[in-house]
């Protein structure tokens, strides 16, 4: 529950504003004097300040000063009846978040509080994650701790010590190669060879010359011997990525090699036996290719011991954040530029928006806002226009096919579904379906789920 601390040295005015608050599912602690009310602040926790600016002793700006000092982390919004331009500058510059002036709605402290608890959320998430991406180097190519992540840390660490065959599939750009390498940085052979080939990028004429070499004279071009890539990848892995794209033909060949445990080198009369794990990936759904007869299904099961899928981006929650932390700094070091953090409202924009290119294309936006930065902080005028402009739409639920219900019903059910989907978190809900959190609140007592 969001706490608020208001301040007034009008009694009546600081009674009226907590009951108002309270009703809208805020807890309110207020005081009469602004030293009080920073006293209070040195013992209890607040995630807001809400302070009027003319008072008897120290003042609203007076209070603002203190509070950036000293805690930096709480945004003050500031009240006043004298709207004037240079009342409002001297308050941001006191280090105010806000500024209303008198007469206002409550929906206007509302509205004001429900974007300063969502900007000081976004910057302890950026700061935390700049913390934890002090990791070791070695942990660093997977980076995520979501509980999708998670999942694909355990299956890793469970398949590495084992030889069977892996098969990783997901959408492209979200790092099935890294999934590949750390599986083999985590096995039997780390200090083996990684040989990683794209079966689409070779053309099918030349693709069994690259896996399994060729003698000399093999053909026209054929001047000097050449190993393939399984030679290449012994005492180590050979990952094969688009493995779905490998022509049928040459999947019988791939298939015999992996049982026999050798090659035949084009032209050559002699095998040349192989010790190498393979992993496999694909954004094809390899299954509906076996049923299609473009996969052959033996091949299917020899690959597929174990399978890792790889979640998109939007999947991810906040690792979004973390792995933009973990670009920034890398491409902050590779161009020498003094940028150390991403501002809250562009860790709002990466959270919103749904990254079709994945992993790949967060990386490309980081650093090409690094690139463009005049800040030490990424802001949303460095971020691409698809980005800065994306709009969320909420998903919409419907009611069962044989179910007639008034669209009240059907609204209230999708936003008890989202609740229970976010565990409750107000702040969360009201992200999700697009709205502020004071329209969220009216809708809970209308529909009876507060």
């Amino acid at each position: 529950m969001t706490r608020v601390l208001f301040v007034d040295d009008d009694r009546a005015m600081c009674e009226a504003m907590s009951s108002e608050l309270e009703g809208y599912g805020l807890q309110v602690a207020w005081r009469c004097a602004a030293d009080e009310a920073f006293e209070l602040m040195t013992h209890e926790e607040f995630d807001v300040v809400i302070t009027d600016l003319n008072m008897r002793g120290m003042n609203g700006i007076d209070l603002c000063r203190r509070v950036a000092e000293n805690r930096r982390d709480v945004p003050v919004i500031v009240v006043t009846a004298f709207g004037s331009l240079e009342t409002a500058i001297a308050t941001i510059r006191a280090g105010a978040f806000d500024f209303i002036t008198k007469p206002f709605d409550i929906e206007d402290i509302l509205v004001a509080v429900e974007r300063a608890v969502r900007d000081r959320s976004l910057r302890e998430e950026v700061r935390r994650l700049q913390t934890a991406l002090e990791r070791p180097a070695e942990d660093a190519e997977l980076v995520g701790s979501s509980s999708v992540m998670r999942t694909v840390h355990d299956l890793i660490a469970r398949v590495a010590s084992s030889d069977v065959g892996v098969l990783v599939t997901g959408e492209s750009g979200t790092g099935k190669e890294l999934v590949a390498r750390a599986i083999h940085r985590r096995g039997p052979t780390p200090a083996g060879p990684f040989v990683a080939v794209n079966c689409a990028a070779i053309p099918e004429a030349l693709l069994e010359s690259e896996l399994f070499g060729h003698a000399k004279g093999a053909f026209t071009d054929a001047k000097l011997s050449r190993r393939g890539l399984f030679a290449e990848a012994h005492g180590g892995t050979l990952f094969l990525d688009e493995i779905g794209e490998m022509p049928l033909g040459m999947q019988v060949k791939l298939l015999r090699a992996l049982d026999e445990k050798s090659v035949r080198p084009i032209g050559g009369n002699v095998a040349v036996p192989f010790e190498a794990r393979l992993v496999a990936a694909t954004n094809k759904n390899l299954e509906a290719a076996v049923e299609e007869k473009t996969f052959r299904e033996d091949l299917y099961y020899r690959i597929h011991v174990v399978h890792i899928e790889v979640p998109p981006l939007r999947a991810r929650g906040g690792d979004i954040l973390e792995l933009a932390q973990y670009f920034l700094r890398r491409s902050a070091d590779r161009q020498r530029k003094p940028v150390t953090g991403i501002s809250s409202a562009v860790a709002e924009r990466f959270l919103a928006y749904t990254w079709p290119g994945n992993v790949r294309e967060l990386l490309n936006c980081v650093e090409r806002a690094v690139a463009l930065a005049r800040f030490e902080e990424i802001s949303v005028d460095d971020l691409p226009d698809r980005i800065r402009a994306y709009k969320h739409t909420p998903l919409v639920v419907a009611a069962d096919a044989d179910e007639l219900v008034p669209l009240d019903e059907l609204e209230r059910r999708y936003v008890a579904r989202v609740l229970d989907a976010v565990g409750g978190n107000k702040s969360s809900a009201a992200r999700v379906l697009g709205l502020d959190r004071t329209t969220l609140y009216r809708m809970l007592d209308r529909f009876g789920l507060r």
